[in-house]
């Protein structure tokens, strides 16, 4: 019994990450609310994982899931922005963006639990990869102007309801019997995420917005090769090159 709670407590974890990152935005302190976002991107990540080393999978896990991940990667990293960058613009317009983002975040998290898929690839980008992309996008706020970041804010919105596909590493399972290290890299991650805040926020930023815009690039890719297709199907030529050949 106390093996099947062990992933909740972790999503129970990431749900409490979140609301502390919340409190210490609101309280001057942005630099630590975004490395409890990291900290909770982590702990989002091995709930599912450990669940499945434990055979322990079930529908209240993943209904808890999704509503810890509202929380921590929807409203915590949107309130992180509106704190550091949009309280200096026009309010309305500074609310409408910033509830965009975990509205979006719901949406696409309702659409996941409702469509099926085992396929190796996410419908819309993953809320705590855009969750983690607008945190530590914050981080920057002195540096980058206030429209770009509204932009970029309403762009990952988008994204996340969206049909882009993006690649899905939450198939790469934890063994049963190295399911005891989990704690172990947490507690590592937790100290080095305090002693080091301001820095692995900011390196992380890199990586999550390389996979936000990897789906994108993907995305024009198939694009491009099904216009390329369609022309090639199209065009008299190729029929009459067929003809002859078959000729």
């Amino acid at each position: 019994m106390i093996a099947k709670s062990i992933p909740s407590l972790f999503t129970i974890g990431n749900l409490f990450l979140g609301i502390v990152a919340i409190i210490l935005v609101f309280n001057g302190n942005p630099a630590m609310a975004v490395m409890m976002i990291i900290i909770a991107m982590l702990l989002d990540g091995v709930d599912g994982r450990v669940a499945r080393a434990l055979n322990a999978q079930s529908e209240f896990g993943k209904e808890l899931d999704s509503l810890s991940d509202v929380v921590s990667f929807g409203a915590a990293p949107a309130f992180i922005m509106y704190v550091t960058a949009f309280q200096d613009i026009y309010q309305p317009a500074a609310w409408i963006i910033t509830a965009l983002f975990p509205i979006c975040g719901a949406l696409r998290l309702a659409r996941f639990n409702v469509v099926t898929s085992n396929s190796g690839y996410f419908i819309g980008l993953p809320i705590p990869a855009a969750g983690g992309v607008l945190a530590t996008l914050a981080l920057f706020s002195h540096d980058i102007s206030v429209v770009l970041l509204a932009v970029t804010t309403v762009a990952l919105s988008l994204l996340m309801v969206s049909t882009i596909r993006y690649p899905n590493f939450k198939k790469v399972g934890i063994p049963k019997n190295a399911v005891w290290i989990v704690p172990l890299i947490v507690i590592i991650a937790v100290i080095l995420g305090i002693t080091f805040k301001n820095q692995l926020s900011q390196i992380l930023f890199i990586p999550l917005l390389l996979y936000a815009l990897y789906g994108l690039k993907k995305n024009v890719d198939r694009r491009v090769v099904k216009r390329k297709r369609k022309r090639e199907e199209n065009d008299p030529s190729n029929d009459e090159s067929k003809s002859e050949r078959l000729a």
